[in-house]
């Protein structure tokens, strides 16, 4: 294995101090190939600025062109959903608009059927309470007339033994009865 290192470090050192290889410069730096170096740099540029003029640039104009279309085409298809989705939310708030109206007319129309039916049921018994109220006055008025005709029957009773008792008199039925309607009289006349 020492012998085999002995010959790589030899070789090494022969490659290193060779002096046919220090004096030749790096290939791209050597002057003798810059005439070369230039002829194929001008080639190669033209050879590309051919290719890209002719074919490369023209695909990629077409492609931003193209994309452009698109882009404008969509702006204007956004704009016209735009301005249909603007006519439809006015519609949409005309027609909330309406439905607000025609549900107040409603309302209204049905608060005034209520209160005419109301009205209308107000007066059906304002006239039956009218009636009985003078059904009952009447029955009051007879009922306090036959009060009083029992009045002046008991009166006219129960004075002729009042006075005899105490008086001692007996007074007649026609002076008892003629006491007792004026009696009766000036009650109704103070009552």
């Amino acid at each position: 294995m020492c012998a085999m290192a002995e010959k790589d470090a030899k070789q090494i050192e022969s490659i290193e101090h060779n002096p046919a290889s220090a004096q030749h410069a790096f290939p791209p730096f050597d002057k003798q190939n810059f005439p070369s170096q230039l002829f194929w740099l001008a080639l190669t540029f033209i050879a590309l600025y051919l290719l890209m003029s002719r074919i490369a640039l023209p695909r990629i104009s077409s492609i931003l062109d193209a994309r452009r279309q698109r882009i404008e085409s969509d702006l204007a298809e956004a704009q016209r959903f735009k301005e249909a989705s603007d006519a439809a939310i006015a519609a949409h708030h005309k027609a909330v608009a309406e439905a607000r109206e025609r549900a107040q007319a409603f309302a209204s129309e049905a608060r005034e059927k209520g209160a005419a039916a109301a009205q209308a049921r107000r007066k059906e018994v304002d006239a039956k309470l009218t009636a009985r109220i003078a059904e009952a006055e009447k029955t009051i008025a007879a009922r306090r007339s036959a009060a009083i005709a029992n009045v002046h029957r008991i009166a006219s009773d129960t004075v002729p033994a009042i006075v005899e008792r105490l008086t001692g008199l007996t007074p007649t039925t026609d002076d008892v009865n003629e006491a007792v309607s004026n009696v009766l009289k000036r009650r109704k006349l103070d009552g």
